[in-house]
């Protein structure tokens, strides 16, 4: 004979657990968070449909258009027609192309090592408690506030100013130009990449710390064997920065030499400190009509580069991270 004892119990237990339930403060916050949650789900669209719009009109749409434009030949584009990988193969035989590569992979390389070395050194210093430390931190960072045409144009008064005492002018030698850039962007750069490295070198364990000084260990030992490994993330972000930063420089560039001094190669002149990103821009509004098509080209291959690059510099950082 079936029991009607536990089917009895069934509605006491379910009417106390429900008493219980509603009366907990804690389940009643949840409960609400979830009801606000589940009111405003079917809203979504309203504040998620127009940042997706905007992504797609300003971002997406003119990236593929971008790249079908690399295979046509057009004044505007709505005359385009495609004209297969003829862009491209007029990329590469382009030697102000050629030369604008090889000269942007240099200042990269040049500009990433001395803005990251000194940024570290600056940051390690305003670390150690001396007196000053916010003031110096908010004076080397004023630089990064300052857009890069007017910074050209400032560097390139005080550059012209200098070298005009020995009789010499920034843009008679291709060398002037190059460490020109590169005291430019330093400058700029240093007080930037000097906050991220002081946020890193601020969350450096300090049990580490101490453990190693207990274990009488230099303070060279210390620094690299746990300080530099342990801000390794934010070596990871700033190495990055310097190095697309170096790639993608353009308006510094356009403001402080515009490219010159100009050298002969051949039947064409060549811009000497003419980097990649001010190379496009001169390929598509100085020349020929027949020439957009190859500034596209050489757009696509410059994302690629870039692209390429700080992947592949992420990943080789962060596999030296140290997982605390």
């Amino acid at each position: 004979m079936r029991s009607w004892g536990g089917l009895l119990a069934l509605p006491t237990f379910s009417v106390s657990t429900t008493f219980f339930l509603r009366s907990d403060p804690n389940v009643l916050k949840k409960k609400n968070s979830v009801s606000v949650v589940d009111s405003m789900r079917p809203w979504w669209p309203l504040f998620l449909g127009p940042v997706t719009i905007a992504f797609f009109i300003g971002f997406v749409w003119p990236f593929f258009q971008g790249i079908y434009l690399s295979f046509c030949e057009f004044q505007v584009i709505t005359d385009a027609h495609l004209s297969g990988i003829g862009n491209y193969i007029k990329a590469f035989q382009d030697p102000g192309f050629l030369r604008a590569f090889w000269y942007t992979a240099l200042f990269a390389i040049v500009s990433l090592a001395i803005i990251n070395v000194l940024a570290f050194i600056v940051a390690y210093l305003l670390t150690q408690e001396i007196k000053g430390s916010n003031l110096f931190r908010t004076v080397f960072f004023m630089p990064n506030l300052i857009g890069g045409i007017v910074l050209g144009y400032i560097w390139n008064m005080i550059f012209e100013g200098i070298l005009s005492r020995f009789g010499m002018h920034l843009v008679m030698e291709p060398t002037f130009g190059f460490w020109g850039l590169i005291i430019l962007v330093c400058w700029q750069q240093i007080g930037y990449m000097m906050i991220i490295y002081i946020a890193g070198l601020q969350n450096v364990p300090g049990d580490m710390l101490e453990a190693a000084s207990m274990d009488g260990a230099t303070k060279m030992q210390t620094l690299f064997k746990v300080t530099i490994p342990n801000v390794m993330p934010s070596i990871t972000i700033c190495v990055f920065l310097s190095l697309t930063n170096g790639f993608k420089l353009f308006d510094q560039n356009l403001a402080l030499t515009a490219g010159l001094p100009v050298i002969q190669t051949g039947d064409q002149f060549v811009k000497t400190t003419e980097m990649l990103a001010l190379n496009i821009y001169n390929t598509f509004y100085t020349t020929g009509t027949a020439y957009p098509g190859v500034a596209q080209a050489k757009a696509v291959i410059f994302f690629i580069l870039v692209a390429g690059l700080g992947l592949a510099q992420l990943s080789y950082t962060r596999n030296k991270e140290v997982q605390q």
